[in-house]
């Protein structure tokens, strides 16, 4: 989490970055100015909100004639790995998941082998994973896992 993520647009942009996830929290007061930025330098535009943000803030950002592609919703509080999953935040996506179908959303946060079903269940169709990836004796094996459980929530959904 940055504090001002527009001065991370163009850099990003120039080394190559396909996507740019800003936190709404540190950007309430200029978020369609920086969409509009993010899109013109190639990237796909993201909003982040953290566990004790609301999730309504971020449907005028979908909605918007400009709209984000993509909404995070941060299952940890934001600055370092290992934390605990809060299932509690599965209600956030749950919400997205319903009101708008084919957006993509994301989960970050405590996520591995015991906590993907929840979140893939949930609406989740992107995952962050870092600890339970890198701390693993075989991180191929949980990244199959991760898919799996995504794939399969997302197949079950669409025949639903």
């Amino acid at each position: 989490m940055v504090t001002n993520p527009s001065d991370y647009v163009e850099p990003f942009g120039k080394a190559g970055a396909s996507g740019f996830t800003f936190h709404i929290e540190v950007a309430r007061d200029n978020w369609q100015e920086l969409i509009q930025s993010i899109k013109s330098k190639g990237m796909r535009p993201g909003v982040s909100l953290r566990p004790g943000t609301p999730v309504e803030e971020v449907f005028p950002l979908v909605e918007a004639e400009n709209p984000v592609e993509l909404v995070l919703v941060m299952t940890v509080e934001p600055g370092f790995g290992g934390q605990k999953f809060m299932p509690e935040m599965m209600d956030k996506v749950r919400t997205l998941r319903n009101k708008y179908p084919s957006l993509d959303i994301e989960v970050d946060g405590g996520l591995g082998p015991s906590t993907i079903d929840v979140a893939a269940s949930a609406g989740a169709n992107c995952i962050v994973a870092g600890s339970s990836i890198f701390g693993a004796a075989d991180p191929g094996e949980v990244i199959s896992v991760l898919r799996k459980s995504v794939e399969g929530s997302q197949n079950f959904s669409a025949v639903n």
